[in-house]
């Protein structure tokens, strides 16, 4: 047997994935063992996770490959400085000693890390570096169901590369194309990101939420002055308006100018119709930007596969419009499509690239659901509750099923905790806050009460494989929740005179649907559709569901509040389930009812976590 143990660590979300022979047996992000929201230091829990759970000691790993090259990227800083130079000084004086005394030394660094694990651990031959980009693709490609694809990876920035084309034959990958810092799609995105007010690597999904409210009024502003977009949707990016490359900030006064405001401070001042329409924009000028490349892509390669990756990747609205354009014939996104992803990347493509190995399974998705986290038996859970205080009733599999689809019909909130963990920043059922999509107040309720989160986020619908298409506008499986589809015209309510004249946010509580509470103000949904094959417990609830409701789709959130990460171990959901208006708890077969809860056991633990 030959273990590979890919990491990624020390920018944002750090985590940690092993495969065994090229086949995928676990990875986590370490956020979810530390508490500490896209933790970005080494992934000392999630690397300890993996190795135990294949009952692995340090010294048994083959390779060990980190996501990316250090000095690359150290090249691209000291680069970047002397362009701007004198500008950045400040920015260069803070950067470089970080740089000098640990990071520019990173292969001791992550042995000393390893260390931790082994103190005998002095193989440092064994630590491999794999790029940035290629460890992106990897992860899209390798696990894809595809023999043949374009991979188009997006995101930030890399050691040099923003945007980069590859193309994968069998166990072959080979980048083709890159654009290089500072002309990057994610970078621009993360600058208005910004400017709206919300953190950087943290609030674009916001952004992308809360588009829909606004209308593309800048548009044209933005690709007549920030951005020089070619025909076959490379660009360059007019650096007079941006701070990223050297500053501290992500735009400067030029930037404000352009659009007439200062960045919104966050938490603070009000979200406005303005804020709505810049997110507008700069949503449709990133559609506009992802169409141009696939369509240049699929006529210069003539590929009908398309794999993406890299944080752009994770616009599921933009990968919707793809879909929707029919320009590939498959679409395949990295459920973990971050930097998260890049641990996973690293170790594929060190087996199937440097070793030459053949894929497995080729025509099939092998990320398994991403169902690749930790797990518990009913017998550890019960031992902790028990410890704990908690009350509980145990119920076999079609009573627990039955209960909980009767309790969600009811308008109640359900945490539900089951089977291992998800790889990625999307709950897909296993750790999931569940609700009736039905109602027209659980988005509302389930935002402010639950989630203590933005009252204008929507919510995803789980729908059952095989009834996707007669409730949304799209015919394709999308089990990561990465495709945004239109809900079908006869399911929509329409709008009267007087809510048509309606705008921004006051859009928010009018009943555009048969399912109001996944149903965004366009008429959109964030589409996870499940299969009895990747995840049984959950296809039976939702059918359950339906026999009661006829209605064959849950609102699926993920388990936490805002600012916490996802829910990793039975104490996080207990937590959780008392410190929310959650109303039942359902982990492994145990069932808990928060009424029948020691009320000594609610803990108010908002203040906990930095706001993301």
């Amino acid at each position: 047997m030959t273990y590979i143990l890919g990491i990624s660590a020390f920018y944002h979300d750090s985590a940690a994935a092993l495969i065994e022979d090229g086949k995928i047996i676990a990875a986590a992000q370490e956020e979810r063992f530390t508490r500490k929201k896209h933790d970005s230091n080494y992934p000392f829990n999630a690397v300890n996770f993996v190795l135990d759970f294949k009952n692995l000691k340090l010294s048994e790993i083959n390779h060990i490959v980190f996501y990316e090259k250090p000095f690359l990227k150290f090249e691209r800083l000291l680069e970047t400085y002397v362009a701007f130079a004198p500008k950045g000084y400040k920015s260069f004086a803070k950067a470089i000693p970080v740089w000098l005394r640990d990071k520019l030394f990173q292969k001791n660094m992550i042995l000393n890390c390893l260390k931790k694990h082994d103190k005998n651990f002095k193989d440092e031959k064994k630590i491999l570096f794999s790029e940035h980009h290629l460890s992106h693709a990897a992860s899209a490609f390798y696990p894809s169901p595809f023999e043949e694809a374009i991979i188009l990876t997006a995101d930030g920035v890399g050691e040099w590369a923003t945007t980069t084309v590859a193309i994968g034959k069998k166990n072959h990958l080979e980048i083709k194309k890159e654009l290089h810092f500072p002309h990057s799609l994610g970078l621009l995105y993360s600058a208005f990101t910004y400017y709206t007010g919300f953190k950087v690597n943290s609030g674009e999904y916001k952004l992308m939420g809360l588009a829909p409210y606004g209308k593309p009024k800048y548009f044209e502003k933005i690709l007549n002055n920030l951005i020089d977009l070619k025909d076959d949707g490379t660009f360059i990016l007019d650096q007079s308006y941006f701070n990223y490359s050297t500053g501290l900030t992500m735009t400067n006064e030029k930037f404000d100018k352009l659009f007439g405001q200062k960045p919104r401070k966050p938490d603070s001042d009000l979200i406005t119709n303005f804020h709505m329409d810049i997110a507008a924009s700069i949503q449709k000028v990133t559609e506009k930007i992802m169409l141009m490349l696939a369509k240049s892509l699929k006529e210069e390669f003539k590929i009908s596969n398309l794999c993406l990756a890299g944080g752009v990747a994770l616009n599921c609205v933009a990968n919707g419009k793809i879909l929707e354009e029919k320009i590939f014939d498959n679409i395949w996104v990295q459920p973990a499509a971050g930097d998260a992803g890049g641990s996973l990347g690293s170790a594929l493509a060190y087996w199937h690239i440097d070793l030459n190995k053949e894929r497995l399974n080729i025509n099939e998705d092998n990320m398994q659901g991403s169902y690749l986290g930790n797990k518990f038996t009913d017998d550890e859970i019960k031992r902790k509750f028990d410890e704990m205080g908690a009350n509980f009733e145990i119920f076999k599999d079609d009573e627990l099923i039955e209960k909980t689809a009767i309790e969600i019909s009811k308008g109640n909130a359900i945490g539900w905790f089951q089977g291992r963990m998800e790889f990625g920043p999307r709950a897909l059922g296993n750790r999931s806050i569940l609700g009736d999509p039905r109602s027209d107040k659980m988005q509302k309720n389930l935002n402010l009460k639950v989630k203590f989160r933005e009252s204008f986020r929507p919510f995803a619908p789980s729908v059952l494989n095989e009834e996707v298409s007669e409730w949304f506008e799209i015919n394709t499986e999308s089990p990561y929740m990465l495709f945004v589809a239109k809900v079908k015209t006869n399911k929509i309510v329409e709008m009267n005179e007087d809510q048509k004249k309606l705008f921004g946010i006051d859009l928010l509580n009018i009943k555009r649907s048969e399912i109001p509470a996944v149903t965004h103000v366009d008429y959109s949904a964030r589409i996870q559709t499940v299969s009895e094959k990747t995840n049984s417990k959950y296809y039976n609830l939702i059918k359950k569901f339906k026999e009661i409701t006829n209605c064959p789709i849950l609102i699926n959130t993920s388990f936490n509040i805002r600012g916490e990460p996802i829910v990793n171990t039975p104490e996080d959901a207990f937590k959780c389930f008392m410190g929310t208006d959650l109303d039942a708890l359902v982990i492994g077969n145990l069932y808990l009812d928060k009424k029948m809860q020691n009320n000594n056991l609610k803990s108010d633990y908002t203040q906990q976590f930095e706001l993301d």
